[in-house]
Order: structure tokens, then C-alpha cells, then sequence
């Protein structure tokens, strides 16, 4: 029957050294000793350690070679420094699991690399045992914990590793490695033994959570490619199978309480636990890496105990159900309801302390090898020794610092010796001004009043408030020309609107202000700041450029002194000067004078400051005492005897101190004794009513000059605020006046812009309106002459069918929904001017010029130096009016009947028209009473380049808005 394989960790390998060149030097230059005296010693240490590179690793005679090796390396760090800047020795070991070399001078590796070897062999000792026999499971069960201490003292001692096999994060992993290994050897210890099941399933738990840690720790470790792959199978498995073996017993205890149901549920989760160790274990390979430590029948083994446990398991669970079944009837739970099987810890970390005790170890590590040199034992006795003189230091030095602190506390809480002085009159009341106000008065001196900074913010808003209102002034008159405009020519006037494309400029106008106003109230607020304390300002000014701080706070002192010569309800305070000096009265023969009460709390604290003295002279010589106390030549003839007895000589030792610490002791006992006469008397004196008396007056005194302060020192920081506020305001106006100088630019360019189109835009209508003129009047002069046919009396004069086609009916440009009719085709956009022999028809408004922003893009006056003739025609203005030769309804003159109800006899020829065009036809479509200005009172006459068989004529172009002045 084989046995469950354990996980065993490997060996550090390391190079030589030389161990005898590098210590003898050291000892000819610091001890200043003959070298060759110590050269036997010198070769052992050097034969230990090449007897430790072929130390076996699952022996017990390689355990004793380490051991002996690092003993001997404790011993001689006591007296050698063995780093890179004494004895340099380099120690180079290669990693336990990389097989990486690292290199170190530091004592410190080696003794670290000895003791993970240490742990290694414990753990391959452990592992290799017979554990079906009780003195193997006992050595198992010892060697994984003793290796477990030796990784925590690693842990616990060396925190800066240099390989990754001593890193912490691996260390800890190995130390859950041989603790769960050595719960689990316990636990075959207890079932071999036959203990109680519910024993079984608490140990058989807490083995399941150490492997379930184990397991966490060297998946991470195998990431990083520490750890052997294999090593997270072996654990696994034991996971698996150890909760199993928990939840096993644990079923059998159930079913002993009658908890059948529970049983049965507790064997269901151990056979889901068996079935997962079984599925893993029988993945194990048949081969195995030498780096794992692990044998090449691990899986064998494994897959094996694995598959007896689940059997069992399945037998059991079988033989449940049945007496369920049959004869107890209960309900199974869910596994999710099962509660958790409680863990008793079997294994710990036995510390390195332990390992060294008893009599094994001693002969193991053997003598001092340098004990000529430095007696090991005297030393380490030494150390024992000045570990308790400090201990004794220590608790004396605490002792003196409370009793201090409790006599301070005390007089603290009593106000002395101050109030005693006061109480003296020995304490002037200074009316001197103190450090801190003569700063402040400094601090004011040479500084200019603040009306010339509060006058230049003003000029600063008013220069900015100017530009604004220019801005808003030119938007204002721009935008009503175009309107004026708009509402002259009506739908030919095709200009955008200008609030559509002003928002912008109004928006940052409106911020602008806003952002003006709120400073404008910031500046006001700082002037009446500046106005409260002005006077304030100006005195301490003067003070500081004159020097007479003291004047002032003194001027301070007593106006606050006046408003508070009074006390409540008019009555004198009686802090009056007249009232003479304590120490002066006396109330008769029978009692008490002020004086002698003073004389006696004055005494009390001589008394005390006495002791408090003595206590640190003699703390002093205590610590002088024990720095200078060497019992090495006490230890040295009483070794043998003291073997076991270090405690009784050193109690026996340290009873030199006795009379310093009871000196201490006694002094404390006279402070408290001392404190309770210095309360009383203390107590007896403030019930005096000259005292009381005394005492109002310093607290009067004080409560004035904490208002003088408290007052200047509002002063002072509502100049500072002054200043930082002035500079901020400052700082603000001159980035605004940058701000609207820019926003004032951008709009006298838009302004500049909407000019010049708006030039080219009434070039573009006078044209039009030359052009359709003529037409215009021979249509007219046609439509007269066959009204007049019509209105002829001479039937042989009316013709049958009008030569003239009539004209189709008029539609108004508001009625029109359509952009072309459809059954007119569109008209073409190739010729914008039509002849005047052509049927008059109403020009179409132009596309906007490329690149203008639209209604909804934000202004942009870069995007104007290029204007083309028209802007887009205005929402809701800009349907066109049919073609055809159908001319507007407002463009036809209006025909004229009598007044007062005459009408015209039968036979009435009206006269023909006058020649020319007529007179009504101004071309007014947006209002027909309104008639435009000729000549320059208008828009002034511009026109635009027209092309004409490949030449171009450029007339002068004038100013657009000259003639405006005639709108208003």
C-alpha cells in the first residue's frame, strides 16, 4: 500500500569561498592579534562550510552539518562584520527554483541561504518518511513544521531579498505548503489512531483550507515561473481530497446524531470533492521534472488513494439512501445549505528559538570555534544582562517623566507662578506694543491711500462701458438700415436679416455687461471696505512711517481702558489705583495676611522645584551608572556556575541601582504630599477678596489688550484683502478691455461687410429696375388701348378677339406656394437681366455667396472679405413669383374712377396715355406709397461690373450710407 506523496522543496546550491585570508586580515587590523593564533580556527569554519555544499537532502546527518555551519556563522557575526565595506566576501548561491546565481558581500545571504536549506532538507527529511509507522508519522509531523519556522524566521528576519526562492511572497506559499503537509500528516496520525469522526472532519477541514491557500500561492508562483506546474496538481488533488475526507466524517457524525438527511447530502459533496480529486489526479504525467522533488509514481499514488476514498465514499452514500428509503424518511438539503464543518489547527510553526533548546543543539553546533578571540558565552550573558539594565532604565526614566508631567499639569491648572507674580504686582501691565503690531504698522507704512487705484478702476469701467455702447450702437444702426431698406424694396431687398447673424455679438455684448456689473459691485464693496477702516489705514501708516507704534497702541489701550473704567450698572470697577498693594494690608491680629499667604505658596513651590531637581540629578546618575557596568569579568569566573543561574546573578547585579530607584520613589511620594499643601494653600489665597479684587483687574487688562489686538489685527488682514482685490480688479479690467477692443473689431468688420453687400445688393436692383421699365410701358400702353376698345360705344369698333392676349389672373407673391407652378417649366438661371423687348417678369433672388455663414453658424467676420453681390433672401420673403409674363399685382397702376359717385356717359373714350413709361411704376413692391430717393439723398447709385462679349465695365462706387439721413 503506497502513501500519499509530499511536496518537498529544493536545495540552494552555492560556489566556494575562502573563509581563512579574508578573517585573519581582520583580525591582525582590528583586534590587533597575531593572525596565525586563530589559523586552526580559521580552517574548521572553512571545512564546515564545504561540508555543508555536500550536505544530503533527506538526511538527518546534512540537517547536523547545517545546523553546525550556522550556529558557527551566529557566533562569528558577533565579532567579525562580514559586508562589503569590512570583510568582503562574496557568497554566491544559485536559486533553489530558477537555478539563477546571485551574488552578495552581506553576511546576511549567507546565514539566509543556510536556513531556506535548512527548511529544505526538514521539508525532503519529512517527505521521504515511512509515515505508516508511528515513528516516521512523529518525524514527518516535526520536520514540515520545524521547516515551516525556519521560511517564517526568513519572513520575519531578512526583508530585503535578493533571489526570488527567499522573496516573501514565495516563502510564505512554501510555509502554507508545509503546514497544510504537516495538518495532513497529523490527521493519518488520528485515523490510524481511530479518534472520533467529528475529531476527523474538523481536522480534515482545516487541512482542506490550508491546501485551498497553498494552492493560491503556487498557481501565482508558477505564473511567474518559481514553482513546478506540477506542484498545483499535487495540491489540488490533496485540496479535493481533503475536503472529501471533511465532509465525509463529518456525514458520519451526522448520521450517529440521527441527521440522515444531512449525512446523506455531506456524502453527495464529498463524492462531488472525490470525483474532482479523481479527475485531477488521473490527469497527473507519468514523467516528472527533477525540479519538482516529486517521484515519478506521484500520479500512481495520487490517482489511486483518490479512487479508494470516492469508492468508500460511494458506499457509504449508497447504503444512506437505502436506510432513508426505507426506514428514516428525511429530507436531503441542498449543499448549499450545509453549514461549514468547523477547523481545528493541528500544525504551527515551530520558531527557531524552540529548535535551538535542549542539549541536541549544543552538541550539534558544538564550541565556539573563536572562543580565544571573544567568549561567545560571556557575550551573549552580556547581552542578557544590558537588555535588563535598559529594561530598568526605561521603566525609571518613564516613572520620572509622568511624575514631571502630573507636576506640571498641576501647576499649569493652578496658573503658577504667573498668577502668583501678578498677584505680587511683580508683573507691570505692559501697554507696549508687542512684535506682531509693530509688523503691521511696517507693513502700511509707505503705502499710497487706495483713492487713485479706486478712480483708475472707474476710468477703466467707463473706457470699456464706451466700447460697448459704440458696438451697440453701430449693430443698432446697421441693423434698422437694413430694415429701412428692407421695407423700401421689400422682397428685391434679399439682405439676411441682421439678427440672425448678429446673436452672437449681442450674446457676448449682454456677458460683457453682466460681467462689468458683477465687478462693478466687487468694486464697491471694496470701497466701502476702503472707507470703513480709512482712518484705521491712515493711523497706522503714520505710525509705521514715524515710528511710533507704541504711541498707538498705547492711545488703543486706554480708549479700550476708557469704555471699560466702568463696570455693570455704572459702578467703579474696583481695579482702581488707589486701592494700594496686597503685601501692604493686613486684617488684624487674628488673621492671615495676604503677604504670608504668598510667602507660604512661594515656599510649597521652592519645595517642589527642589525635588524636581534632585529627581533628574539622580536619573542622570543612574543612566551614567548602568552605561559604565561591565560584568563581563563577573561572567567569565562564575561561567560554569551560571550555566542555568543567569537570572538570579543578574537580580543579583542589579540590586547596585536599589538606592537611586528608591531615592526616585521617595521624591515622588514628597511631590504628591507637596501638591495637596500647594492646592490648599493656593485655594485659601484666591478666597481673599483683595485677591478676587487683583484678579478682575489683570483679566480687565488682558480682556482690553486682546481687543486692541483682535482689532488691529482685523485691520491689518482687511488690508491685505484690500490690496489682493485691487490687484485682481486691475488684473480684470485690462484683460476686458482687451476683450471688447477685440469684440469692437469684429464688429466694425461685420458692420464694414454688411455695407458693401448691402452696395452691391441696391446696384443689383437699380439695374433690374432699368431694365424692366421699358417693357413695362409698352405692356401698359397695350392694356390701355383695349380697355378703351371695350369701353367704345361703336359695336363695329370692338374687335371679336383681342389681338393682345389677355393677361392670365394676378396672384399676390404671399399666395404663391410653390417655387415654379407646374405648369410652368422653371425659368432659367443662366440670364438674370431679361431683355426690354421680353414680357416683363420679376428677377429671381440670388443663391447665397459661397462661404457666408448661415442663420444658424455663429458669426464669423473672417468669413466677409470676399462679398458677393446678394445675401439669401429672408425666411418667409423668399418665394419667387411665377414667370410667364405675369408681373407682380402692385407693379400694374391703379385704375382711376370719379369721385362723389360721377361716373362716365355711355360713348366715353378716355384720352390715350401720356408717351413714356407711367408714372406710378417705382418699382416699390414692399410698400407702394413709399418712393425711394433719387440722386444721392439715397442709397448712392453702384454699379457692378457687367459682362458684355468678354468686356468689363467698373463704374465708381460710392459711399452707400450717405444719403441715409433721409430716412429718418
Amino acid at each position: 500500500m503506497s502513501q500519499l506523496p509530499m511536496i518537498s522543496c529544493p536545495l540552494k546550491q552555492t560556489n566556494e569561498i575562502d573563509w581563512v585570508y579574508p578573517l585573519k586580515a581582520h583580525i591582525r587590523q582590528a583586534y590587533g592579534d597575531d593572525p596565525d593564533r586563530y589559523t586552526d580556527e580559521c580552517n574548521t569554519l572553512n571545512r564546515l562550510r564545504q561540508d555543508m555544499r555536500g550536505a544530503g537532502k533527506d538526511s538527518a546527518a546534512g540537517r547536523d552539518l547545517l545546523y553546525r555551519y550556522y550556529g558557527q556563522l551566529e557566533f562569528l557575526d558577533l565579532r567579525f562584520p562580514v559586508d562589503e565595506n569590512h570583510i568582503k566576501i562574496s557568497f554566491t548561491w544559485l536559486d533553489a527554483f530558477t537555478n539563477k546565481p546571485i551574488s552578495q558581500y552581506s553576511l546576511a545571504y549567507e546565514k539566509a541561504s543556510i536556513i531556506f536549506n535548512i527548511s529544505a532538507v526538514l521539508s525532503c527529511h519529512a517527505a521521504n518518511q515511512n509515515r505508516f509507522e508511528d515513528a516516521g508519522l512523529k518525524t514527518a509531523y516535526h520536520s514540515f513544521q520545524a521547516a515551516a519556522g525556519m521560511f517564517t524566521y526568513i519572513n520575519e528576519n531578512f526583508l530585503h531579498a535578493p533571489s526570488t526562492d527567499l522573496s516573501r511572497d514565495t516563502v510564505k506559499t512554501l510555509i502554507s505548503i508545509m503546514l497544510a503537509q504537516g495538518q495532513e500528516v497529523f490527521l493519518q496520525k488520528q485515523i490510524a489512531d481511530d479518534k472520533k469522526i467529528g475529531l476527523l472532519a474538523k481536522l480534515a477541514s482545516q487541512a482542506s483550507y490550508l491546501y485551498g491557500q497553498a494552492v493560491e500561492g503556487i498557481q501565482e508562483n508558477v505564473q511567474k515561473g518559481v514553482f513546478d506546474k506540477l506542484w498545483v496538481q499535487v495540491a489540488q488533488v490533496k485540496y479535493h481530497y481533503s475536503s472529501s475526507l471533511a465532509q465525509y466524517y463529518q456525514a458520519l457524525a451526522d448520521d450517529d446524531a440521527n441527521a440522515h438527511g444531512m449525512a446523506i447530502a455531506r456524502l453527495q459533496a464529498a463524492e462531488i470533492d472525490g470525483r474532482d480529486a479523481l479527475r485531477i489526479a488521473s490527469a497527473f504525467p507519468s514523467s516528472v521534472s527533477p525540479n519538482s522533488n516529486l517521484n515519478s509514481d506521484t500520479g500512481a499514488c495520487l490517482t489511486d488513494a483518490s479512487r479508494k476514498h470516492l469508492a468508500n465514499v460511494q458506499e457509504r452514500l449508497s447504503a444512506f439512501n437505502k436506510d432513508n428509503d426505507f426506514i428514516y424518511h428525511q429530507t436531503i438539503p441542498a449543499e448549499t445549505t450545509l453549514s461549514v464543518i468547523p477547523k481545528l489547527p493541528a500544525a504551527k510553526a515551530i520558531p527557531v528559538s524552540e529548535l535551538y533548546q535542549g542539549q541536541d543543539i549544543q552538541r550539534i553546533i558544538g564550541p565556539d570555534i573563536f572562543q580565544k578571540l571573544v567568549p561567545m558565552s560571556v557575550t551573549e550573558s552580556a547581552s542578557l544582562y544590558d537588555e535588563e539594565k535598559a529594561k530598568l532604565i526605561r521603566a525609571e526614566a518613564e516613572n520620572v517623566e509622568t511624575a514631571n508631567g502630573e507636576m506640571a499639569a498641576s501647576l499649569d491648572y493652578l496658573k503658577l507662578p504667573e498668577s502668583l507674580n501678578i498677584l505680587k504686582g511683580g508683573m507691570e501691565q505692559d501697554t507696549s506694543a508687542d512684535e506682531g503690531f509693530r509688523a503691521w504698522c511696517d507693513e502700511l507704512a509707505g503705502h499710497e491711500p487706495f483713492g487713485k487705484a479706486f478712480e483708475q478702476l472707474s476710468a477703466d469701467k467707463s473706457s470699456i462701458n464706451g466700447v460697448l455702447d459704440r458696438c451697440t450702437k453701430q449693430l443698432d444702426m446697421e441693423e434698422s438700415i437694413c430694415e429701412k431698406m428692407r421695407s423700401k424694396y421689400g422682397a428685391d431687398w434679399t439682405q439676411q436679416p441682421s439678427s440672425r447673424l448678429t446673436s452672437t455679438l449681442w450674446s457676448d455684448i449682454q456677458s460683457y455687461r453682466g460681467a462689468i456689473n458683477e465687478a462693478s459691485n466687487s468694486d464697491t464693496q471694496l470701497l466701502n471696505t476702503a472707507r470703513q477702516h480709512e482712518s484705521d489705514f491712515d493711523e497706522m501708516r503714520s505710525a509705521g512711517e514715524t515710528d511710533e507704534a507704541d504711541v498707538l497702541y498705547q492711545r488703543a489701550m486706554q480708549k479700550a481702558g476708557a469704555s471699560r473704567s466702568r463696570g455693570r450698572n455704572g459702578v467703579t470697577s474696583p481695579a482702581s489705583p488707589q486701592e494700594g498693594s496686597l503685601l501692604d494690608e493686613d486684617y488684624g491680629e487674628g488673621g492671615t495676611t495676604v503677604s504670608d499667604q504668598i510667602a507660604k505658596v512661594e515656599d510649597l513651590l521652592k519645595r517642589l522645584n527642589l525635588i524636581k531637581r534632585d529627581r533628574m540629578q539622580v536619573l542622570k546618575d543612574l543612566k551614567e551608572k548602568a552605561q559604565g557596568d561591565d560584568i563581563s569579568n563577573v561572567l567569565i569566573l562564575n561561567k560554569k556556575s551560571i550555566a542555568n543561574h543567569e537570572p538570579q546573578l543578574f537580580q543579583a547585579e542589579l540590586e547596585k541601582y536599589r538606592p537611586h530607584q528608591n531615592r526616585l520613589l521617595q521624591g515622588t511620594h514628597k511631590q504628591t504630599a507637596l501638591m495637596k499643601d500647594l492646592t490648599k494653600a493656593y485655594g485659601d489665597l484666591l478666597q481673599d477678596k483683595r485677591v478676587r479684587s487683583e484678579q478682575l483687574r489683570y483679566e480687565n487688562f488682558t480682556r482690553q489688550r486682546n481687543q486692541v489686538a483682535t482689532k488691529y489685527k482685523r485691520v491689518f488682514q482687511a488690508f491685505n484683502s484690500l490690496v489682493d482685490g485691487l490687484v485682481r480688479a486691475q488684473s480684470f479690467y485690462t484683460e476686458m478691455r482687451d476683450t471688447v477692443e477685440s469684440l469692437e473689431k469684429n464688429v466694425e468688420t461685420f458692420v464694414s461687410n454688411r455695407r458693401a453687400e448691402g452696395a452691391q445688393l441696391l446696384g443689383q436692383i437699380e439695374r433690374d429696375k432699368a431694365n424692366y421699365s421699358g417693357g413695362q410701358a409698352d405692356r401698359e400702353r397695350d392694356r390701355l388701348r383695349e380697355l378703351m376698345e371695350r369701353m367704345s360705344m361703336d359695336p363695329s369698333s370692338s374687335p371679336t378677339k383681342s389681338s393682345t392676349p389677355r393677361p392670365p389672373p394676378l396672384t399676390r407673391p404671399s399666395q404663391t406656394h410653390d417655387l415654379y407652378s407646374s405648369k410652368s417649366p422653371p425659368p432659367s438661371l443662366t440670364n438674370h437681366y431679361p431683355k426690354a423687348s421680353s414680357t416683363p417678369s420679376i428677377v429671381p433672388a440670388m443663391q447665397s455667396p459661397a462661404g457666408l455663414p448661415t442663420v444658424n453658424d455663429p458669426y464669423n467676420p473672417m468669413v466677409y472679405p470676399f462679398q458677393s453681390p446678394l445675401s439669401p433672401p429672408p425666411a418667409g420673403q423668399g418665394a419667387y413669383y411665377h414667370n410667364h409674363g405675369q408681373a407682380p399685382h402692385h407693379a400694374y397702376p391703379q385704375q382711376t374712377y370719379p369721385q362723389n359717385g360721377q361716373y362716365p356717359h355711355q360713348g366715353y373714350v378716355p384720352p390715350p396715355p401720356p408717351p413714356g413709361p407711367p408714372p406710378s411704376l417705382q418699382m416699390n413692391f414692399g410698400n407702394p406709397d413709399l418712393s425711394h430717393p433719387s440722386g444721392p439723398g439715397g442709397y448712392a447709385y453702384h454699379q457692378p461690373s457687367r459682362q458684355n462679349g468678354g468686356a468689363a465695365t467698373q463704374r465708381e462706387q460710392h459711399d452707400p450710407w450717405a444719403g441715409l439721413n433721409a430716412w429718418k
